[in-house]
């Protein structure tokens, strides 16, 4: 496993040691231990989620604020999309700044997410399967949207027209209005 820092430091990128041949491929998609030796980080995992969206879906800006936050490890195992993560705390350097990484199944990347940040995704393939493991349960009265499109934020999303959205994060809210982590 080879992990790198993204423009924001405390989100990372992890690229999998794939072993492919003629016959296929193998990975180990998650080791706690070599995740942990890797990034430093000893977080424990509580819930496995698993979605479907079709091409132009934007699913997000999502977070939960504590007492639920969540940490994320996201991953695309069919299709491809464009991941985002916005730092939402208000004590930090790269506080309302963003990270994009393209994940695709083809690239097997994944991305670590800590709580104290906005994630979603933005579909590019016909469509595509996200699987994501959170250190926090879903807590819906936690849950708040970060507006997808906040000018402030200014999020290059490689997209033609508008996306497909759910009715909460079309209605999301802007940084400036938005309830952060200290």
């Amino acid at each position: 496993m080879q992990v790198r820092p993204t423009g924001i430091p405390d989100v990372l990128l992890i690229e999998p040691k794939v072993y492919a041949d003629e016959r296929g491929f193998f990975y180990e998609s998650f080791n706690e231990n070599r995740f942990r030796k890797a990034t430093g980080l000893n977080v424990r995992f509580v819930q496995d989620n698993h979605s479907r969206s079709v091409r132009g879906v934007l699913r997000g800006l999502h977070y939960q604020l504590p007492p639920a936050a969540q940490g994320k490890l996201v991953r695309c195992v069919a299709g491809e999309v464009f991941d985002v993560a916005v730092d939402i705390r208000k004590s930090s350097p790269t506080f309302g700044q963003w990270v994009g990484e393209y994940l695709s199944a083809e690239n097997k990347r994944q991305l670590w997410i800590p709580a104290g940040f906005a994630h979603g995704f933005l579909t590019l393939s016909e469509s595509a399967e996200f699987l994501y493991k959170t250190t926090g349960y879903y807590a819906p009265d936690c849950e708040r949207i970060l507006l997808w499109s906040d000018p402030d934020l200014a999020i290059a999303w490689p997209i033609h027209g508008k996306p497909r959205l759910a009715a909460k994060d079309a209605a999301g809210t802007t940084l400036a209005q938005v309830e952060v982590f200290q």
